[in-house]
């Protein structure tokens, strides 16, 4: 999976992209793996990619604003291509675009950084936890009422815990 990330000022370390990176890469396999596998098709091989964006407290209330007309800082923002895993299984299976584009992800790196602390978890799982929500928000996964919580949680820290980021 390829991950077209920005941070213009540079608040994210090397060795945390390299784990943003292999969070993708594992919410890839375990999320679409088998579906794909019946098909013939390794998850691995899939040419996907997620766009991923550090932004400030005023940059996110602004995207909240337009896209959620929610006047507050939030911690991050999912925007995804596909109605699901149906849907981006689908479109893998149909080979219409080259490069598949799963969604964008946007982590508001102050309101991390504020939850970290609350929370006691340090940076990196906070930003790592944000960015696998956001990826399992991409893949279809919501958390509306407390049985669909329960599941996306448990995918999220299947996730974190494959690549070695426990809590």
């Amino acid at each position: 999976m390829y991950i077209n990330y920005s941070d213009e000022n540079d608040r994210l370390t090397p060795e945390i992209w390299n784990l943003v990176q292999q969070a993708a890469d594992k919410a890839m396999e375990l999320e679409l793996g088998e579906r794909l596998a019946a098909h013939g098709i390794s998850a691995a091989a899939v040419d996907a990619e997620i766009g991923v964006t550090i932004v400030s407290d005023n940059e996110i209330l602004e995207l909240n604003r337009e896209y959620r007309e929610k006047d507050s800082v939030t911690d991050v923002l999912s925007f995804p291509q596909f109605e699901g895993l149906e849907g981006i299984e689908e479109a893998i299976l149909s080979e219409s675009e080259s490069s598949l584009l799963l969604g964008d992800v946007v982590i508001c790196h102050d309101q991390a950084m504020r939850q970290a602390e609350e929370y006691g978890t340090g940076a990196t799982r906070e930003l790592l936890y944000l960015f696998v929500h956001s990826v399992m928000h991409l893949m279809g996964y919501d958390h509306e009422n407390e049985e669909d919580k329960k599941i996306m949680r448990t995918h999220e820290e299947a996730v974190l815990e494959s690549i070695g980021v426990k809590r």
